[in-house]
Protein backbone atom coordinates (compact mmCIF):
# COMPACT_ATOMS: atom_id res chain seq x y z
CA UNK A 1 0.00 0.00 0.00
CA UNK A 2 2.99 2.51 0.70
CA UNK A 3 3.31 1.82 -3.26
CA UNK A 4 0.04 2.89 -3.89
CA UNK A 5 0.63 5.82 -1.77
CA UNK A 6 3.89 7.21 -3.54
CA UNK A 7 2.09 7.00 -6.83
CA UNK A 8 -0.41 8.86 -5.70
CA UNK A 9 1.31 11.53 -4.34
CA UNK A 10 3.39 11.79 -7.52
CA UNK A 11 0.37 11.76 -10.01
CA UNK A 12 -1.25 14.09 -7.54
CA UNK A 13 1.48 16.49 -7.38
CA UNK A 14 2.11 15.92 -11.57
CA UNK A 15 -1.59 16.93 -12.34
CA UNK A 16 -1.16 19.98 -10.43
CA UNK A 17 2.66 20.69 -12.08
CA UNK A 18 3.78 20.69 -8.50
CA UNK A 19 7.83 20.25 -8.26
CA UNK A 20 7.98 17.45 -5.88
CA UNK A 21 10.48 14.57 -4.70
CA UNK A 22 8.55 11.63 -3.19
CA UNK A 23 11.30 9.14 -1.51
CA UNK A 24 10.05 6.02 -0.37
CA UNK A 25 11.59 2.82 1.50
CA UNK A 26 9.26 0.41 2.35
CA UNK A 27 6.56 1.87 4.57
CA UNK A 28 7.90 5.12 5.01
CA UNK A 29 7.20 8.07 2.64
CA UNK A 30 7.87 11.61 2.68
CA UNK A 31 7.45 14.70 0.16
CA UNK A 32 10.13 16.83 -0.34
CA UNK A 33 8.66 20.33 -2.29
CA UNK A 34 11.71 20.48 -4.36
CA UNK A 35 12.97 18.80 -7.82
CA UNK A 36 15.02 15.39 -7.27
CA UNK A 37 16.36 13.51 -6.69
CA UNK A 38 16.61 14.46 -2.55
CA UNK A 39 19.41 11.73 -1.08
CA UNK A 40 20.60 13.97 1.87
CA UNK A 41 20.58 16.84 3.48
CA UNK A 42 21.84 18.94 1.25
CA UNK A 43 19.12 17.68 -1.19
CA UNK A 44 16.32 18.31 1.33
CA UNK A 45 17.71 21.80 1.87
CA UNK A 46 16.75 22.91 -1.39
CA UNK A 47 13.15 22.26 -0.73
CA UNK A 48 10.34 24.83 -0.94
CA UNK A 49 9.41 24.68 2.70
CA UNK A 50 6.96 27.66 2.53
CA UNK A 51 4.84 25.43 -0.19
CA UNK A 52 4.63 22.46 2.16
CA UNK A 53 3.44 24.38 5.23
CA UNK A 54 0.57 25.08 2.51
CA UNK A 55 0.35 21.74 1.47
CA UNK A 56 0.46 20.54 4.98
CA UNK A 57 -1.84 22.61 6.10
CA UNK A 58 -4.58 21.76 3.00
CA UNK A 59 -4.26 17.83 3.86
CA UNK A 60 -5.48 18.98 7.48
CA UNK A 61 -8.20 20.94 5.87
CA UNK A 62 -9.26 17.63 4.18
CA UNK A 63 -8.78 15.68 7.70
CA UNK A 64 -5.37 13.75 6.78
CA UNK A 65 -2.85 14.49 9.86
CA UNK A 66 0.33 14.29 7.98
CA UNK A 67 3.73 15.07 9.26
CA UNK A 68 4.07 18.85 10.07
CA UNK A 69 7.23 18.80 8.85
CA UNK A 70 8.68 18.13 5.31
CA UNK A 71 11.81 16.48 6.86
CA UNK A 72 9.56 13.98 8.57
CA UNK A 73 8.13 10.14 7.30
CA UNK A 74 5.16 9.43 7.26
CA UNK A 75 4.26 5.66 7.80
CA UNK A 76 1.98 3.31 6.27
CA UNK A 77 1.09 0.89 8.78
CA UNK A 78 -1.02 -2.78 9.01
CA UNK A 79 -4.23 -0.90 9.89
CA UNK A 80 -4.37 1.52 7.23
CA UNK A 81 -6.71 0.31 4.10
CA UNK A 82 -6.90 0.75 0.73
CA UNK A 83 -9.54 3.42 0.80
CA UNK A 84 -7.46 5.48 3.45
CA UNK A 85 -5.05 5.45 0.94
CA UNK A 86 -7.19 6.59 -1.47
CA UNK A 87 -8.31 9.30 0.66
CA UNK A 88 -4.70 10.50 1.46
CA UNK A 89 -4.27 10.55 -2.28
CA UNK A 90 -7.39 12.43 -3.11
CA UNK A 91 -6.60 14.95 -0.58
CA UNK A 92 -3.15 15.85 -1.35
CA UNK A 93 -4.59 15.64 -4.78
CA UNK A 94 -6.59 18.72 -3.66
CA UNK A 95 -3.88 20.23 -1.55
CA UNK A 96 -1.18 20.06 -4.95
CA UNK A 97 -3.90 21.70 -6.92
CA UNK A 98 -4.28 24.78 -4.67
CA UNK A 99 -0.45 25.47 -4.91
CA UNK A 100 -1.48 26.33 -7.85
CA UNK A 101 -3.47 29.48 -7.09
Amino acid sequence: MSAELEAGLRRGAAAAGVAVTVNRVGSMVTVFFAPGPVRDLEGAKRSDTSAFARWFHGMLERGVYWPPSQFEAAFVSAVHTPDDVELVVAAAAAAFAELRS
